[in-house]
């Protein structure tokens, strides 16, 4: 859904990207990093500091690409390696949620009589297989593939807008709505393409 304003953004950014010391791999890592540190945060109850590490990690996710195509080296590696540390920071995250849920940390709240800690896993696993989802039907050959409403752009901004709120439970069950939602219309998109 916001794939075409971080395109935007990106671009924008290009200018700025070429002065930039650091390589585009050194910038996903360092997002990476900066996503264990708001797991932390996370995990000790402060969520306003872990919604705002995960923004400091989502520029970090958006000059990576930018310094990559500023400097003329992108590369097929460079993009699975920003997939795979994606998917840490992805679930780094929730886990600090799920630790801080335990310890109490962060208050436990039931939503429709389940307690909060599963309604975060379901959002990793829907997390994962928005990502799968496309990747797998991508390699059979579907084509244009970013469908759907939860990328991860979306299902951080959700995720960072509960944590400041307070309604970290409502944000966490949106997620989980949302990228259910997502990987079956991507499983529809796949079995049109495919077809």
């Amino acid at each position: 859904m916001f794939g075409e304003l971080k395109s935007n953004i990106r671009a924008s950014i290009l200018p700025m990207a070429k002065k930039i010391p650091l390589s585009p791999n050194s910038l996903t890592l360092i997002g990476l990093l900066v996503s264990v540190y708001a797991a932390v945060q996370f995990a000790r109850g402060f969520l306003i500091i872990g919604a705002l590490l995960i923004l400091i990690s989502g520029l970090f996710d958006v000059f990576d690409g930018a310094v990559a195509r500023a400097n003329g080296c992108t590369s097929a590696f460079g993009a699975v390696f920003d997939s795979v540390c994606d998917r840490y920071a992805d679930a780094v995250v929730f886990a600090g949620i799920i630790y801080g849920l335990i310890t109490g940390s962060i208050p436990q709240v039931n939503i429709l009589s389940m307690p909060l800690w599963f309604w975060t896993v379901m959002a990793i696993i829907g997390s994962y297989l928005v990502s799968y989802t496309r990747s797998r039907a991508e390699a059979m050959g579907a084509s244009e593939m970013d469908v759907g409403i939860a990328e991860r752009p979306e299902r951080m901004l959700v995720l960072m807008g509960g944590a400041v709120t307070g309604m970290l439970g409502i944000a966490l069950f949106i997620i989980v709505i949302i990228t259910h939602v997502t990987v079956v219309q991507r499983l529809i998109h796949a079995r049109k393409s495919l077809a």
